[in-house]
């Protein structure tokens, strides 16, 4: 069992790091087989105390950021995922944004400008809970609201064509490709969710009452439109997946299986980037020994 789940979580199906050929039905939503709930548990904790060993080194080295993309459908666990994956490290070095609709003021400006206001700082792991994606899934689905962001040539969803997302989808490559160069690693991850598994969610919502305030009306009517969301994922992936920021297709129907997928990558690509602590400068390591030199001398 061991070494089937830890093989299944270095399987290289679940990157997608290039335009061009990504299809939705060839990934799944659950890991193949039965997998022991116990042992993802393990796994997870074991890659917990290294994340949180590492995001040490990358806040006191302070040279480079870290932003994980969270995007799935609702119910999907996004939220348990990130408590659960980021539980063990100093929250003096996270920044967690949610992103909900936006405000006047957001609307007034550029579509990514509320996202890069809120990106990680040097020495952060910054996580968007939904990010600048919605900008080309909702409102894919929706193509009225971009009528409300009143920009040029568009008067009506009518006027909204292909090549309207064309742009959008080349505007987000930039803006990552922008980032990465900056120093910022990206990770982007699709929990990717049956609907059976959604519907199951969405009644253990209602049935349960210390699980009725998760549930909005509004989740059941935005599921009638499942079939164009799964196509707005399929071509915004397709169409964004690059080597500096890959997607990652999240199998979420079993919570405890994508809590364990994305702590291991969160932790390998942590552990790939070489992090270590800054060098003291010469001046500053005689400070040091002066400093020592007096407190033993008390």
């Amino acid at each position: 069992m061991a070494k089937k789940t830890t093989s299944f979580l270095h399987d290289p199906r679940l990157r997608v790091d290039r335009p061009g050929t990504f299809k939705l039905k060839r990934h799944r939503t659950d890991l193949p087989g039965k997998e022991d709930k116990k042992e993802l548990k393990e796994l997870l904790d074991k890659d917990r105390e290294v994340i949180a060993d590492l995001q040490e080194v990358l806040y006191a080295a302070a040279d480079r950021s870290v932003l994980l993309i969270f995007q799935a459908m609702d119910a999907a666990g996004k939220d348990s995922c990130i408590r659960h994956v980021m539980s063990g490290v100093n929250p003096q070095g996270v920044q967690v944004h949610s992103f909900k609709a936006p405000s006047s003021l957001e609307r007034s400006h550029d579509f990514l400008w509320r996202h890069h206001a809120a990106l990680p700082p040097k020495g952060f792991i910054g996580i968007h809970n939904r990010s600048h994606y919605e900008e080309v899934l909702v409102t894919r689905v929706h193509p009225e609201l971009i009528v409300g962001q009143r920009l040029p040539g568009i008067s009506t969803a009518k006027d909204i064509g292909r090549k309207f997302w064309e742009h959008r989808y080349e505007a987000i490559r930039h803006f990552e490709e922008h980032l990465v160069r900056n120093g910022t690693v990206i990770l982007k991850f699709f929990l990717y969710m049956s609907r059976e598994q959604q519907k199951q969610r969405f009644l253990e919502r209602i049935d349960d009452p210390a699980k009725n305030w998760k549930f909005n009306a509004n989740d059941v009517k935005e599921r009638g439109f499942w079939k164009d969301y799964m196509a707005a994922y399929e071509d915004a992936i397709r169409a964004t997946a690059t080597r500096h920021a890959p997607w990652y297709i999240i199998p979420a129907d079993e919570q405890w299986e994508s809590r364990a997928l994305v702590g291991r990558l969160l932790r390998e690509q942590l552990q790939s980037m070489g992090l270590q602590h800054p060098v003291p400068p010469p001046e500053a390591v005689a400070g040091l020994r002066a400093a020592r030199k007096a407190l033993l001398a008390e």
